[in-house]
């Protein structure tokens, strides 16, 4: 799936649900489902900075050069909200991610119910992956 298909099909699934509580209780949920995290890499240099709760986020690429992001947080929410970034931009290549378009953010409503404080960290998470996606694009043309 494309980095739009999986946003759009995001979309659909929240546009289920009307009652903000049942979103909330959703992307906890979502959260919950990410992958365990290892201990080792919940570092300084893995810890984003600008969240006001605790964020890691690790990458790394495969045999085809798509880029696969690991992440964890200490706060429920930001966790889901981190597992809907990595549900979008994981699996792809760095130039796809580099240039996404993440209109979901806008389009469910997220943006309007989060306090200032944590959509900076939003901000701040997307950066951080984009960033890993221009650094692996530079090896790739090394």
């Amino acid at each position: 799936m494309t980095i739009n298909e999986i946003q759009d099909e995001i979309i659909d699934e929240f546009d289920g649900l009307t009652d903000w509580m049942d979103r909330y209780a959703y992307i906890i949920e979502l959260g919950e489902g990410l992958p365990e995290f290892p201990e080792a890499d919940k570092t300084p240099a893995n810890l984003i900075e600008g969240c006001q709760s605790r964020v890691w986020i690790t990458a790394d690429t495969d045999e085809e050069g798509r880029v696969g992001f690991r992440a964890d947080s200490d706060a429920l929410i930001v966790k889901g909200i981190v597992a809907l970034l990595l549900r979008v931009m994981s699996g792809h290549k760095p130039e796809e991610i580099i240039g996404a378009d993440l209109y979901f953010i806008d389009r469910i409503g997220l943006k309007d119910h989060l306090s200032p404080t944590r959509s900076n960290g939003l901000v701040a998470m997307v950066k951080q992956m984009r960033n890993y996606a221009v650094a692996f694009k530079a090896l790739e043309n090394n």
